[in-house]
């Protein structure tokens, strides 16, 4: 059965009652539930974890060898900084598919770089929660690609 690690990054705890104007009222539990729920269906174990902390991301991304055949990541304000989830992400070489909420080329222009974009498979946003979904539908789909070669 494949796995697939979902990393929330900083402030998405506080999804539902942040800013609901750009990032709604769905909390990240609901997220998480959901996607447990979808993983079920497309026969695929989700693992989910967030944090405030770039170094517990870092260290899950790297824990993921071994676990997990693939990573589906919003990491949040860390996409737009972090050279470290960069590097750990090209490091563990897992197919990765970055998810985002709101869409950040509609956002201010230092929410227009993701240094993850370029190690990730694909990026998905704008969707809101449906983001987290669309994405871990591309990443299956991606990883059942790469198993039939």
């Amino acid at each position: 059965m494949l796995s697939v690690l979902v990393l929330h990054g900083p402030n998405l705890n506080l999804l539902g009652q942040r800013e609901p104007g750009i990032y709604g009222r769905v909390t990240l539990d609901a997220i998480n539930r959901s996607l447990e729920q979808e993983g079920q269906a497309l026969q695929v174990k989700v693992s989910t974890l967030q944090s405030n902390h770039e170094g517990a991301l870092v260290d899950a991304i790297h824990d993921a060898q071994g676990h997990h055949q693939g990573i589906l990541i919003n990491a949040g304000a860390y996409t737009h900084t972090s050279v470290a989830l960069r590097d750990a992400i090209a490091a563990v070489n897992l197919p990765t598919v970055e998810v985002h909420l709101s869409n950040i080329y509609r956002r201010e222009e230092f929410r227009h770089h993701s240094f993850i974009a370029p190690v990730a498979v694909g990026q998905i946003s704008g969707f809101g929660p449906d983001s987290y979904r669309l994405g871990l539908h591309a990443l299956v789909h991606h990883l059942q690609q790469l198993a039939a070669t």
